[in-house]
């Protein structure tokens, strides 16, 4: 790449457990682990072969360093991705666009739809689209817990500039990737957001950050009575105090918490079905028996038939006797 500093694309999911195709750009290795940084503005693009109106964007502008290198989004869940009919993998070919800006004003990129898919590079798995550096004081890009102007697009935000990332809690920090998700399906919540003050947002991530990981990760069987306490005061809360459309959430929130009538009817079914088996078993047991003993019986029966045959039956008690003839 022609700007400062060279830049390699990564394509693997972020998490093990997140089955999502995932896409993202990182500072090689070359820069050192301290004492720069860059101010970037690029656009992440999946293209779509069947029809370019579906492809899919991701714009940002974010600021690299040392302890900063990469930034990415989930783009597309893989099942769709691996269907062929979908568009974006075409004969095992999918087609990745970068467009990097490294400036000191946000340049004004065109819409993937004004690319021209028959140019003569449309085979270059990366594409970069460099602004000159422009003279003057370099401007600081939008940091976490700052306020937002009201010409800032959201589409020009990620959940990462919401969020006080140096001092999030390791535990925490493992929500973001749930959370870009998140933006990524239902945008006019960082709409809603740029609204807010920092604090609130960074209360309001957090809490259905621990919500989208407690539905993702929880199975029913693991859950207990503190479990849905937990979930269920972070979502009254939430949806008492964050005043963002969560409607689409709620029906699996109310289905957690409905967990527990059943995780009763379901402790009472199985000890039912536990005692029917063993009553089962037991009269499994008892017929073989009594088969066994029938014939027993009809061996018996058939003994006594035959020693009967012929015998004279006498008063044992009375005594045997003799005559004085």
């Amino acid at each position: 790449m022609s700007s400062s500093c060279d830049r390699k694309i990564l394509v693997h999911p972020l998490r093990k457990d997140v089955d999502h195709f995932t896409f993202y750009l990182m500072v090689a290795d070359s820069l050192p682990p301290y004492g720069w940084n860059r101010d970037t503005f690029f656009k992440l693009v999946l293209i779509n072969q069947l029809d370019m109106n579906k492809s899919i964007v991701k714009e940002t502008q974010q600021k690299f360093n040392g302890g900063y290198r990469c930034w990415g989004s989930f783009f597309i869940r893989l099942k769709d991705f691996n269907d062929h009919k979908q568009g974006y993998l075409v004969r095992d070919t999918c087609i990745l666009e970068a467009h990097i800006c490294v400036s000191n004003f946000t340049p004004k990129i065109h819409d993937i739809n004004s690319l021209n898919p028959n140019s003569t590079d449309q085979s270059s798995d990366v594409r970069e689209t460099v602004c000159p550096r422009m003279s003057g004081s370099t401007s600081s890009p939008r940091a976490s817990g700052s306020t937002f102007s009201p010409r800032t697009s959201s589409s020009d935000l990620t959940i990462r500039e919401f969020l006080d990332l140096e001092n999030l809690k390791p535990e925490e920090k493992c929500l973001i990737p749930l959370l870009d998700e998140m933006c990524m399906w239902r945008p006019s919540l960082i709409e809603n957001l740029m609204k807010k003050t920092p604090l609130f947002r960074q209360w309001t991530l957090m809490s259905l950050g621990q919500i989208l990981h407690f539905l993702k990760t929880k199975k029913v069987k693991d859950m207990n009575e503190d479990d849905i306490e937990k979930i269920k005061s972070l979502w009254e809360e939430l949806a008492n105090s964050s005043e963002l459309d969560l409607s689409w959430l709620e029906p699996y929130v109310q289905s957690a918490l409905g967990v527990k009538p059943y995780i009763e009817r379901a402790k009472k079914l199985k000890k039912l079905k536990d005692k029917v088996v063993a009553l089962d078993i037991k009269m499994k047991q008892l017929r073989d028996e009594l088969t066994a003993s029938q014939a027993q019986y009809e061996i018996a029966r058939k003994g006594l038939s035959e020693v009967r045959n012929g015998f004279q039956e006498m008063n044992i008690n009375a005594p045997i006797g003799y005559t004085m003839l």
